[in-house]
């Protein structure tokens, strides 16, 4: 029986992913599986808007499950073992709506870039990160220190495996904010209840428009969000934001 490491919960229009492989929730080649095949659930669900992705226990993802390892023997093996964990962050950073990440504990290595592919960051005060691969003789990690740290720090982490601190990630504007632990579920779920009420269609567009500037000229960039402001400005939705404010009442969107 295939042993189940992530777990849903739908709370509104809310997913709850828990990443729940004891002890420390490190990642084999199962878990990142059934990771792609709950972000794309999310993505192809409309009762879901937004998603929290969190760790069971004290740990967040403590990396790579180093027991799973590919054999270097078996042909094609490294290169399935490349392509699933390419494609755990794809998933992720993919996914249709919001991911917000409430990381609980250490995020190490794998755990790292799974926090990393995430569009809004949150931590608990305990929580530590690096990229340690380096210490058993490894080597990567950077693409997704880049998209998170200045060059300096990125390549200190990544020469040395050393961790960084929530307050010291917080410092460096990496994490919107560091709770106790016991407030971190209740101030992310808050936070993606508030993302899933707007409207659906926009809300799809600008995660779309979000990840596409991240790699676009700003010149172009703007021109493709104006395309999407375009195409959004017909829909029903748009027309009943606008009533609704000029109304002072809460709209209601029908997702067209």
């Amino acid at each position: 029986m295939t042993e189940k490491c992530v777990r849903l919960e739908i709370k509104g229009k809310v997913a709850l992913v828990t990443l729940d492989r004891p002890p420390v929730n490190a990642l084999n080649r199962e878990m990142r599986r059934q990771l792609v095949a709950t972000f794309d659930e999310i993505s192809a669900r409309d009762d879901i808007m937004c998603a929290v992705l969190t760790g069971q226990g004290s740990v967040f993802c403590a990396g790579a499950d180093l027991k799973d390892r590919p054999d270097p023997d078996i042909p094609g093996d490294f290169l399935e073992h490349n392509r699933i964990t390419r494609e755990t962050g794809h998933a992720i950073r993919e996914c249709a709506k919001p991911v917000i990440a409430a990381v609980n504990g250490a995020a190490l290595g794998a755990g790292l870039g799974l926090m990393a592919a995430c569009d809004i960051l949150y931590a608990s005060d305990n929580a530590t990160f690096a990229m340690p691969e380096i210490n058993v003789g490894l080597a990567g990690g950077a693409s997704m220190l880049r998209t998170l740290l200045g060059r300096s720090t990125s390549r200190r982490m990544f020469f040395t495996g050393q961790r960084l601190t929530a307050a010291d990630l917080l410092r460096r504007n990496v994490l919107e904010e560091v709770l106790p632990p016991d407030e971190l579920l209740p101030v992310t779920l808050a936070l993606a209840a508030e993302i899933a009420s707007k409207a659906p269609l926009a809300l799809i567009y600008a995660k779309r428009a979000a990840n596409m500037v991240d790699v676009m000229p700003q010149r172009d960039a703007y021109r493709f969000e104006q395309e999407f402001t375009l195409a959004l400005s017909r829909t029903e939705d748009a027309k009943e934001a606008r009533m609704a404010f000029l109304e002072k009442r809460a709209p209601v969107f029908k997702g067209r």
